[in-house]
């Protein structure tokens, strides 16, 4: 009876202290997802449910582990929707609540938030992964079972939303997790920035972590954008299939093709192409080649690493679930591109974007009502005519531009040449269009007298040979220039047709422009809502359509930081504008014209017929330092 006793009472000490060892037992040697693939079951209200595999979401595994890099103290993730943010945060309160245990805060934006961020996803998660139940059940009896805290052995967590001022300036805390950073409140009550509220709380932890993810917002009010560039700044890159680059696969190389029909007096579409297009090679790859490619993080400033900071940019063209095809993706972008706001949201949750607010700028809408019908080909105040052709691997684009007095512009026709730039047949449909006889609605008629071809992209001995060809037409090559300082134009330079020649007898004129000192004063023009000084006309027809006001204020002029703590202003894409080669062109009609430097005295009384049609070939650099230049844009 004595030794049934004693075995009795070893067994009910034993079961006393069973959970308490346990307890003891160190942690594994896991990294994140490494604990995520042995632990972590999903749910089945999940996309996929059962056991978690990081092998389905590759891009995250290198997220997840620099968790566990003791010289990483802050991650920062920018990332569209469908691509498993949440997930990464939950494997991550997952590994801190079984392995490595300390005090921890999740800030949603609201407290609401936090609420259903606690009752829909942490919740089911402890609920459905064993080694998450045993833990956080033992310690959640009685009082502590709360929604907004979970206590587990050697820590607890507390969620809570950016607007709460006391959970956040309370509580100590290693861990600080801020979920939708760029949904946040301004401020915490009274207490100012919630964020650095919170990393005020690790202060006294020397192995602090802190993670902020988010999906972007509006460009230069973006919090998660500001914090993105304080660390390493990666993307995830595919390798061409073609080529061997590695590129980010952005919606501006995404090419697609599509159909629109009415139903009920609304546009329906249907997707009947998608590819991505290498900018290293130009080779169109469909979404299944390239989601099979070699993919890999790769950092733009690689030295935020020695202060401890990681941050990854990351959009829905990699994700692999179904619902987030391509084909999906360019669908929400067609239903969405007629609507702002609509669109808005496109970039910011699918594309993985910063929406850009256009400010005071003009609308395509604005310009697209106020076209105007010349009643000829050419009408009443333009004296001269340039062209600005641009140069794609499969065409030609162009604008013949009409020239008036105090800088006032009609655009005349803008156009496309279909067919590579290293093909007779192309150049020849150019000469087409500057060999023209535009004419007035009294009969009168003028030809361009100046055109600028760009010779940036895969042709530029083409356009060095054609245009060399071309000179007595006045066809000159041009390279543009983003420097903030450079001016509009400048003498040309000659270069080489044939670098690899080595006598390099045959050469022609290259102009440069500064495109940036062009595109403002294109914008600038743009906003004058009188006809006159500066004005720019419209017509009807010959091209101007909503495709080419939407490539023409493609661009908005934006402010970075540069080293030293200068700053530095650079052209940059809108949202929702996937060409701007309406914007390009224009600009080199316009330097076209600058360079030229006409007699526009000479050019009416010539069109009164008085004399010959003064046009005058652009003065080369000697020329030019007898005649004082004369701007299209001064204020004559």
């Amino acid at each position: 009876m004595r030794k049934k006793a004693n075995k009795s009472g070893v067994q009910r000490l034993n079961n006393a202290i069973r959970p308490i060892l346990r307890q003891l037992r160190p942690p594994e040697n896991l990294t994140v997802s490494q604990w995520a693939d042995k632990y972590r079951i999903l749910t089945s209200s999940s996309a996929e449910p059962g056991a978690w595999r990081t092998s389905r979401t590759p891009y995250l595994k290198e997220i997840m582990d620099c968790f566990t890099d003791p010289h990483i103290r802050r991650i920062v993730m920018v990332a569209s929707s469908q691509v498993g943010k949440s997930e990464m945060e939950l494997n991550v309160l997952g590994y801190i609540m079984d392995q490595d245990p300390g005090t921890a805060i999740l800030v949603q934006p609201t407290l609401e938030d936090a609420r259903k961020f606690s009752r829909l996803r942490i919740g089911p998660m402890i609920q459905s992964t064993p080694v998450l139940r045993r833990k956080v059940r033992a310690m959640s009896e009685g009082k502590t079972k709360t929604i907004l805290q979970k206590s587990f052995p050697g820590g607890m967590l507390t969620i809570t939303g950016s607007n709460s001022a006391s959970a956040l300036a309370s509580t100590p805390a290693r861990y600080l997790i801020g979920d939708e950073r760029d949904r946040w409140a301004a401020s915490a009550g009274d207490e100012g920035d919630p964020w650095k509220l919170g990393a005020a709380r690790q202060i006294t932890f020397y192995n602090a972590k802190s993670i902020e993810v988010s999906t972007p917002t509006v460009k230069g009010h973006s919090n998660i954008e500001s914090a993105f560039y304080e660390g390493t700044q990666e993307r995830y890159m595919r390798q061409c299939p073609e080529c061997g680059a590695w590129h980010d696969i952005v919606f501006d190389n995404i090419k697609f093709q599509y159909e629109t029909k009415q139903v009920a007096g609304k546009p329906v579409y249907s997707v009947t192409s998608v590819g991505w297009a290498c900018p290293s090679c130009g080779c169109l790859s469909d979404e299944r080649t390239m989601k099979h490619q070699p993919a890999k993080w790769v950092a733009e400033n690689p030295d935020a690493l020695a202060s401890g900071v990681r941050s990854f940019w990351l959009n829905a063209f990699s994700s692999p679930w179904a619902s987030m095809t391509w084909n999906r993706i360019v669908m929400e972008f067609l239903m969405a591109k007629n609507d702002p706001m609509k669109l808005q949201v496109v970039y910011n949750t699918i594309l993985g974007q910063l929406w850009e607010d256009r400010g005071d700028l003009v609308t395509d809408d604005t310009l697209l009502a106020r076209r105007e019908d010349y009643g000829a080909e050419l009408p009443e105040g333009v004296l001269v005519l340039t062209c600005g052709v641009d140069t794609q691997d499969d065409r030609l684009e162009y604008e013949v531009l009409g020239h008036g007095r105090r800088g006032e512009t009609w655009g005349i026709h803008k156009g496309i040449i279909l067919g590579r730039p290293d093909t007779e047949e192309v150049w020849e449909r150019l000469d087409g269009v500057i060999e023209h006889d535009y004419e007035f609605e009294n009969g009168k008629t003028l030809r361009v007298s100046c055109t600028f071809v760009d010779s940036g992209g895969h042709f530029t001995r083409n356009v060095y040979e054609q245009t060399w060809k071309r000179s007595t037409k006045r066809v000159f090559a041009i390279k543009g220039s983003n420097q903030d300082s450079a001016p509009y134009t400048k003498p040309p330079t000659q270069v080489a047709i044939d670098p690899h020649d080595p006598q390099k007898r045959t050469k022609c004129y290259l102009y440069t422009i500064g495109v940036s000192a062009g595109k403002a004063a294109i914008m600038a023009n743009l906003k004058v809502q009188k006809p006159g000084r500066n004005y720019c006309h419209f017509p009807k027809g010959e091209g101007y359509d909503e495709s080419y006001f939407s490539g023409l204020l493609s661009e908005h002029l934006t402010m970075h930081a540069a080293k030293g703590g200068a700053t530095k202003w650079r052209w940059e894409k809108l949202p929702g504008h996937e060409r701007n080669e309406p914007l390009d062109i224009r600009n080199y009609a316009l330097a076209a014209f600058e360079t030229l430097n006409p007699d526009l005295d000479a050019a009416e009384r010539a069109l009164q017929g008085a004399e010959a049609a003064p046009t005058q070939r652009p003065q080369t650099a000697k020329q030019r330092h007898k005649k004082k230049k004369h701007s299209p844009f001064d204020d004559w």
